[in-house]
């Protein structure tokens, strides 16, 4: 997903920013009232306005001014009082304006920019940025000061298979993980041990399947897949191969993207709900239905919470044609905490969990997270893993 980055610069080529202000300002051109928020309540309007445009489908440009080289000279206040006069003269009332991050950063929240394209945004709010800095400066701060351009949602670039997402537009998960900062060094370590744990003593149980699998069908004994980690960031899943090789992944996207949208009929697939993943697939091998009813196919992931690309528990990682599916809502699942091999949804009804539900508990993890959370779900496991319910 990419992200737009631009400079002013003046007719003979120098280079030329933009900055921001802290304070409520009257000046003719400048409504009364309208003010620079602090840091805190900047990153909670854009969490917000996230929020809003998830719901109303109205996508937002959040343009940010880097003006920590430009107030290095003893002149901050007014420099500070200039830059930000000219931001909040040229932006509109619904506008949001404040500091991203405090004496570097100053944001500005461009609310629902219509149908525009992103590029016509930019040169738009450029010009008139560019024009009101070089008005209020001396060309030697203007040049000081740097302009990045941040849309969401986020647009891929056709034929683009890269779905990370821009971080810049979620300040708040990054202070959410420090403020989790020693709880999550408790996860890591939780995952580590055990997961490398699991690896030596099921030791025996790798084997028997690896063997009963090169037994029964030609191929490989894992199969290697690429799923989406956390903020979107592509790593390689490991599962022991349950299907025959060579075969068509069409099947399974439509099938998807069905689910996804809310048109599959549970009842056409043999059962009372709807399901995540298709039943009497004629692609999985008779050892493969085994493997997937026990979730013993599952158990090479291990390898992947050990390497830190998985936790014990989380969200499943999902397919990149998956992804593609996804409505905007449902894209935070991969961006608030890090994929698992367990999760809330397995214990609450595994693959007999409609999509949005399962969307909804994963984000309810993740907004509940805790270590005891973790442990009360991975106890949980074993007994549905026993029971299969759910499992296909």
């Amino acid at each position: 997903m990419s992200v737009l980055r631009t400079e002013l610069r003046d007719p003979q080529g120098a280079k030329r920013l933009n900055a921001g202000a802290h304070l409520t300002l009257k000046k003719r051109g400048v409504s009364a009232g309208r003010i620079v928020l602090h840091e805190d309540a900047f990153v909670s309007m854009l969490y917000l306005e996230r929020r809003r445009a998830e719901r109303a489908l109205k996508p937002f440009v959040l343009m940010l001014v880097d003006v920590k080289n430009a107030i290095k000279d003893g002149q901050k206040k007014l420099t500070l009082g200039k830059v930000t006069n000219a931001l909040l003269s040229v932006t509109r009332e619904t506008d949001i304006v404040g500091w991203y991050l405090e004496d570097q950063l100053i944001g500005v929240i461009g609310t629902e920019v219509g149908n525009a394209k992103p590029k016509t945004v930019q040169g738009r709010m450029l010009e008139k940025a560019r024009a009101a800095l070089v008005e209020a400066l001396p060309a030697e701060k203007v040049s000081k000061i740097t302009v990045s351009f941040h849309f969401f949602p986020e647009e891929e670039q056709d034929g683009s298979t890269d779905h990370s997402a821009n971080i810049t537009l979620y300040p708040d998960l990054s202070r959410q993980e420090e403020s989790r900062k020693f709880a999550l060094g408790i996860k890591r370590s939780m995952d580590f041990v055990g997961s490398a744990a699991a690896l030596v003593l099921l030791a025996p149980i790798f084997a028997a399947v690896s063997l009963a699998i090169k037994l029964t069908s030609k191929g490989p004994v894992l199969f290697k897949q690429e799923r989406l980690g956390q903020y979107g960031r592509k790593f390689t899943v490991l599962k022991f191969r349950s299907m025959l090789t060579d075969c068509d992944a069409r099947i399974h996207e439509e099938y998807v993207s069905q689910f996804i949208a809310g048109q599959v009929n549970g009842a056409s697939q043999g059962s009372e709900q709807p399901v995540f993943k298709i039943q009497k697939d004629p692609r999985v091998t008779p050892i493969g239905r085994f493997l997937r009813r026990t979730s013993l196919d599952e158990l090479p992931q291990f390898w992947n919470v050990m390497v830190g690309e998985m936790s014990l528990v989380g969200p499943r990682p999902p397919l990149p044609y998956e992804f593609k599916a996804y409505d905007l809502w449902h894209r935070r699942r991969v961006l608030e905490i890090k994929p698992g091999i367990t999760g809330l949804w397995q214990v609450k009804g595994r693959s007999r969990t409609r999509f949005d539900e399962m969307v909804r508990l994963d984000l309810k993890y993740a907004r509940a997270w805790s270590i005891w959370l973790d442990v009360k779900i991975l106890l949980q496991t074993p007994g549905v893993v026993l029971t299969g319910e759910g499992a296909h």
